[in-house]
């Protein structure tokens, strides 16, 4: 259990760090639905890791990070519905 643990949270770490590094290479944006996902998708990740190992400090970040995501996403989406008048 423990290894497949820590594979959840390196996997949730690297997708972070990769979202970063894109965005940081103007290879994305942080307007793009891809973007969110990936930090969306990584927090989730290490929030799973945090919980079990009971960090609580890094678990409230991951949580955070988690919903900012989320919110970036609806905002994303409600800019691209059309607009009823």
């Amino acid at each position: 259990m423990k290894l497949a643990i820590d594979i959840i949270g390196w996997s949730g770490s690297a997708m972070i760090v990769i979202a970063y590094i894109l965005i940081s290479m103007h290879r994305v944006d942080a307007g793009t639905i891809i973007y969110q996902i990936m930090n969306i998708a990584g927090s989730a990740l290490l929030i799973i890791h945090t919980v079990y190992y009971h960090t609580v400090p890094a678990a409230a970040l991951n949580v955070v990070w988690l919903c900012v995501g989320i919110i970036a996403i609806i905002r994303i989406w409600k800019r691209k519905l059309p607009k009823v008048s």
